[in-house]
């Protein structure tokens, strides 16, 4: 009798499931360069625009789709199910969704952890975010390896191709495009213990939680500061440190943070910075940024620290680097760190000054936690700082 009822149960979900999934509508992804995939919708009806990336992770969706540094761009995701774990609140690294759409192969509109808080449709829905499914991604990344990241448009709506072309050439190139602005906060707001030992001054560029989280619990009480904030108004608070965030976008047209780095790097004053953070700080000593043809994503990146010869295993998520042959020649800049794949620059300090930062994310969310220490170098340059100063 058990046994019947429930294969009976089961039938009728799995047929609901099927009825679910045939009744979706097509849907399709359109290329700056003319180039069409093709998928379905997952149920919400629309167009999203932005350039195309894709991720390599094979868990982490949630952390990844609201990630300020993915901020205007349809994400790719290579693993072939999203959803199935559902959505748990927090667990989130901003206060909303930030990629502008999805590409997926298989999306699960259930899921089978007990802990989360909803499906990955119902955020979704929330914030009427288009996603499309069935699409098929293996060809999408090749397709996108090959030529480059470039940008696109999916849509609900696939009868008139020629409109959504006029559409896609209004779209702006990420090359030149300042989104940072998009994603700091509007007022300075605080994180961590008031009585802790450390206070820490943090331009927020597109900061993730999980950035404060680690600083926090390593004794520093955090202070966020506005991307269009002065050296002076975060001076005022006499920080012990500085920290320059991640964040998505151009670093070049970011001249108020260059400006501020500079500032800080000048006075000897302590300074991290992670990713587009990175590139700031790269930017402020005069060593140039470029585009790159598919940038870094992924929750596997093999990268060397040349200083202990030690290999970590990163969490990445760019489309910029900075040039190595200029950080190579520059006398008062020493590369730390290298990516394994492709030999980029993926760490810097700047000789006789407490400062230093990397191209990838040691705050993992997701992603492995080989990098952690880097939080720790931070705190032990803040303090030797300190002692120094007495």
């Amino acid at each position: 009798m058990g046994l019947s009822f429930f294969c009976v149960n089961f039938a009728k979900i799995l047929l609901t499931k099927m009825s679910q999934y045939l009744s979706r509508n097509k849907a399709l992804i359109l290329l700056e360069d003319g180039t069409v995939f093709h998928g379905k919708s997952i149920g919400i009806e629309g167009q999203a625009f932005g350039e195309l990336c894709f991720n390599t992770g094979m868990t982490g969706y949630q952390e990844i789709f609201t990630d300020p540094s993915y901020y205007g761009q349809l994400m790719v995701t290579t693993n072939a199910h999203i959803g199935n774990y559902g959505v748990l609140n927090n667990e989130s690294e901003s206060d909303a969704i930030q990629i502008s759409g999805l590409i997926c192969k298989n999306f699960n509109i259930g899921f089978s952890r007990e802990a989360a808080d909803s499906s990955l449709f119902d955020f979704f829905e929330k914030q009427q975010l288009v996603a499309i499914s069935d699409v098929d991604t293996r060809a999408l990344v090749s397709y996108i390896r090959d030529n480059g990241a470039m940008n696109a448009i999916i849509s609900t709506q696939t009868d008139d191709l020629d409109a959504l072309k006029k559409q896609l050439l209004d779209v702006p190139s990420m090359k030149g495009l300042a989104l940072a602005p998009k994603v700091s906060t509007t007022e300075p707001y605080f994180m961590g213990d008031a009585d802790a030992p450390l206070k820490v001054a943090a331009l927020d560029l597109g900061i993730k939680k999980n950035i404060l989280r680690n600083l926090a619990s390593r004794g520093v009480y955090v202070k966020v500061f506005p991307l269009d904030t002065t050296f002076e108004t975060m001076s005022e608070w006499n920080p012990d440190g500085y920290f320059l965030s991640n964040g998505p976008g151009d670093p070049e047209p970011l001249h108020a943070a260059q400006a501020i780095t500079t500032e800080i790097i000048a006075k000897g004053l302590p300074l991290f910075g992670i990713c587009l953070g990175h590139q700031i700080i790269a930017l402020s000593q005069g060593i140039s940024t470029y585009k790159m043809l598919n940038g870094h994503r992924g929750i596997n990146h093999p990268v060397l620290n040349v200083e202990t010869g030690k290999g970590e295993i990163t969490s990445q998520n760019h489309g910029f680097a900075i040039n190595r042959e200029e950080t190579e020649t520059h006398k008062d800049v020493v590369i730390t760190h290298k990516h394994l794949n492709d030999d980029t620059v993926a760490g810097i300090r700047i000789e006789g000054k407490p400062c230093f930062s990397v191209q990838y994310h040691p705050e993992a969310s997701p992603g492995p936690h080989d990098s952690s220490y880097l939080f720790d170098q931070f705190i032990s340059q803040i303090n030797n700082h300190k002692k120094q100063a007495s």
